[in-house]
């Protein structure tokens, strides 16, 4: 079959580098893609959320399945693009119904969710301009530090920590004020939840799910967790602490509830979710749900998968998950983000990028990179590169990592030595 995938980051890269192994894919097309993906694809320069480009791009190419990378287009309403257009309805997607995809692009519609559905998660309440004197009241009830969220969708950026109550306050007023612009129109307050932070990453039918291999990010810019947030510097899977008994009372407790809970409200969901998690003593509770795989998680998540994905895929769009195993290799996988200097700041493209072929034992995915006309692969973005290795251990797989890292370079190159410093 021919397969589109949409986006342009790390994640399509690994998901391209996935499905071209299927021998079920004939022709397989990224919408924009990167240098990483050119080389295993065929680029196509469509934005995500350019849905009649998409739709022409489909059925010209005859592409029968529509991998959907980022969120944008979720939120947007693709599936429904697709499932309401007779010339399209056949084409699986691969992501949630509009109605599904709410679950991250509103904080207060996952809140309530949750809530509904007995899944454990931090207390809060959601605020607009209209009740911002009862936000600062409700900020009074809790205990330093507070989490200030935009409800909407605001790059990653939308989270705020904060230490003191009147830091707390002003920045609700801000917020209010429009300093995500719609994103932050609700901003809901929440208990802040002390522990360690773990993805869990489910593929679903609506009906039928498969846990995949957990992960752990690394969002700060500096060493040892300091500085300003990013997209991701870097993961590791599995995560060591979320041992089997861990993981019985996340799927008890969190996955079961969820995807039931979607049955319960007829919610058309076709894909992956994503469950930001925190572990609180020995309890997991739910942060935040993502309804697509995260980055740079994906880059250690999808290499452990040994199953055909799109075997999987094709399960999913017909609902018979439940008819396929999924194999898991058993090693550790460890990637280290090369990001642009500046980042996640100011930085300038362009830079060329050298020792590529140089690289052994690990996997390249490519992020914010292009070719130029003369061949050169030149950054394009503010995460470049993400390095990714296997071993027995996340320790042995992030040398492997560095070691590769060594033979890299581009003009200001900066990342993280301290991956997995907390485990």
């Amino acid at each position: 079959m021919n397969i589109l995938i949409l986006g342009s980051g790390g994640r399509e890269h690994t998901f391209a580098y996935k499905i071209a192994q299927s021998k079920n894919c004939n022709n397989l097309f990224v919408a924009p893609g990167n240098a990483g993906t050119q080389k295993i694809a065929t680029n196509i320069d469509i934005g995500v959320t350019d849905f009649d480009a998409i739709k022409t791009l489909v059925l010209k190419e005859r592409i029968k399945m529509v991998v959907v990378g980022p969120e944008d287009p979720l939120v947007k309403g693709i599936y429904d693009f697709f499932k309401g257009d007779d010339a399209l309805k056949d084409v699986a997607i691969i992501g949630p119904s509009k109605k599904g995809a709410k679950l991250e692009g509103s904080k207060e519609r996952a809140k309530e969710f949750m809530m509904a559905h007995q899944i454990p998660t931090a207390a809060y309440a959601a605020f607009t301009k209209e009740t911002l004197k009862k936000g600062k009241v409700f900020l009074e009830t809790l205990s330093p530090p507070y989490v200030l969220k935009a409800d909407g969708l605001a790059a990653g950026k939308g989270v705020l920590i904060l230490e003191t109550l009147e830091e707390a306050k002003e920045e609700l007023e801000i917020m209010l004020g429009g300093k995500f612009g719609e994103a932050s129109t609700t901003v809901v307050i929440e208990e802040f939840l002390d522990g360690i932070e773990l993805s869990v990453f489910v593929l679903t039918d609506g009906e039928n799910y498969k846990i995949l291999p957990t992960a752990k990010d690394y969002k700060r810019i500096g060493e040892g967790d300091k500085g300003l947030n990013t997209g991701g510097m870097g993961a590791i899977s599995p995560v060591p602490f979320a041992d089997e008994i861990f993981m019985q009372k996340i799927e008890e407790r969190i996955v079961k509830p969820t995807v039931n809970g979607l049955s319960k409200e007829n919610i058309e969901y076709k894909g992956f979710i994503f469950i930001g998690l925190i572990k609180v003593g020995e309890e997991p509770k739910v942060i935040e749900y993502n309804v697509r795989m995260g980055d740079p998680e994906t880059e250690v998540v999808l290499p452990r998968i040994q199953s055909d994905l799109v075997e999987l895929f094709t399960a999913v769009a017909s609902q018979k998950l439940d008819t396929k195993d999924l194999k898991i290799d058993n090693r550790s996988a460890s990637t280290v983000m090369l990001v642009s200097g500046g980042y996640p700041e100011a930085y300038e493209k362009g830079k060329t990028i050298t020792g590529l072929d140089e690289v052994s034992d690990s996997i390249i995915f490519h992020a914010g990179t292009a070719i130029t006309e003369n061949g050169n692969i030149v950054t394009n973005g503010g995460r470049v590169i993400a390095v990714t290795s296997l071993d027995s251990d996340y320790k042995k797989a992030l040398k492997k990592s560095y070691q590769n890292i060594d033979k890299l370079h581009f003009d200001r190159m900066n990342y993280r030595k301290d991956i997995g410093f907390d485990l």
